[in-house]
């Protein structure tokens, strides 16, 4: 004769300690990445003890990177995560053109290496106003961290 089989009673909780743990990894993964997500390129800024600008628009900035070799690199808006190459001075003009055409209130901004000559920061300067940029801001880092001379 064969015994009757045990009926379970059906259990109607969800056991979440596999998802708090599936959480916990994505924030660490996250976490660790953030960091590695940052815009451009490898710039050594000056330091200067001058106060934030406001973003008077929600425009994402158009910004012109000049690295310790003098070389240009132009960031437009939310390629973050394109590698940037080297940019001639005739495409910045263009390129710096067609965005101000389109959302004329886009900041421009200059982040320029604390080692590059002032004459290449002053021609990135100029191909920017070349392109029809009238207002420039510069991108440095805090003052609080650099030796005062005396």
């Amino acid at each position: 004769m064969a015994e009757p089989l045990h009926k379970r009673k059906l259990m109607g909780e969800i056991n979440v300690v596999p998802y708090i743990d599936v959480m916990l990894v994505l924030l660490v993964i996250f976490m660790v990445t953030a960091p590695l997500l940052t815009q451009g390129v490898k710039v050594e800024l000056p330091k200067a003890g001058a106060e934030p600008i406001e973003n008077v628009s929600n425009a994402e900035p158009l910004v012109l990177s000049v690295d310790a070799a003098g070389n240009l690199y132009l960031n437009v808006g939310g390629d973050k995560d394109e590698k940037l190459e080297p940019v001639s001075g005739a495409e910045i003009v263009r390129r710096v053109g067609v965005v101000l055409r389109q959302t004329p209130d886009t900041p421009v901004l200059v982040k320029a290496d604390r080692a590059v000559d002032y004459g290449n920061v002053v021609g990135a300067m100029v191909l920017l106003q070349q392109g029809g940029a009238e207002s420039i801001g510069f991108v440095t880092d805090p003052l609080d961290t650099y030796p005062v001379p005396e």
